[in-house]
């Protein structure tokens, strides 16, 4: 995921867009859709981001519609538990489960529609950052906004060793099925209990490792990062713009409007 997410990143169609306008226009249009009422802004959002991120960036569709797919399917489990332990008003659906009546009402359904648009708005916005952005100059955008620098450089950190530890434990676990590991229930949980030892040992020494290292490369402290120099053209800041007060038109324009 790692290669994936900064190969396009560094070779889509946006790429010498201004990174601070795109942390804008992705940053905005999530605050709309957690924020909207309704889930016909998040949806707008969704649809929206999505065709900037196939169209604009030149992200293949099979590789975004599959990076979807993961966020969609704990959305959709989250909304049917909503729908059906939640809500009042009429009884659109209803079944018996073990002597137990479980129906999905109208207030319900309205709140799990709402909670999958905005995840789906929120996830197709983020993505577009991920796929559009490098994660260096996200960072260097966020030292240019006066954040903490202890706070840049934790981040950078834990984001390029989640994906190292990863690695360690993808290779450990074929290791581990190549050997029968996995081969019943008392096996698998031996097996698990030893990844996890072996990679918090990794973790220790990949941590000392990363410390002689940057001493050698006298690090005092700090890392220094480059910011990009060429600002937003104006075209595209009026776009950004003209694209955030519509879509907190239609959220505002549509906060009385229910699905059903």
């Amino acid at each position: 995921m790692h290669s994936l997410l900064d190969d396009y990143a560094h070779g889509n169609a946006l790429r010498e867009t201004n990174a601070r306008l795109k942390l804008i226009f992705g940053l905005g249009a999530i605050l709309l859709c957690v924020s909207s009422p309704t889930p016909i802004a998040p949806l707008f959002v969704a649809i929206t981001m999505s065709l900037a991120t196939l169209m604009l960036a030149k992200i293949p569709g099979r590789v975004y519609f599959r990076l979807l797919l993961v966020p969609l399917s704990f959305a959709l489990l989250s909304a049917a538990v909503v729908a059906f332990m939640h809500g009042s008003g009429q009884t659109l659906f209803s079944v018996q489960l073990f002597g137990f009546d479980l129906g999905i009402r109208e207030e319900g359904a309205n709140l799990a529609s709402l909670l999958i648009a905005r995840t789906f708005g929120g996830m197709c916005s983020l993505f577009f950052i991920a796929l559009t952005t490098p994660m260096i100059e996200i960072f260097a955008t966020l030292q240019s906004l006066r954040i903490p620098q202890s706070v840049i450089e934790l981040s950078m950190m834990i984001y390029r060793y989640i994906f190292v530890f990863l690695d360690q434990a993808a290779m450990i676990h074929s290791a581990q099925v190549m050997r029968l590991g996995d081969a019943g229930t008392k096996n698998s949980l031996t097996s698990f209990a030893m990844l996890s030892s072996v990679l918090f040992l990794r973790s220790w020494e990949q941590g000392e490792r990363l410390i002689v290292a940057m001493d050698s490369r006298c690090y005092d402290g700090k890392l220094d990062l480059m910011e990009q120099t060429d600002g937003a053209k104006p075209r595209a800041i009026l776009a950004v713009a003209i694209y955030l007060a519509a879509a907190t038109a239609i959220a505002v324009l549509t906060r009385g409007v229910q699905l059903l």
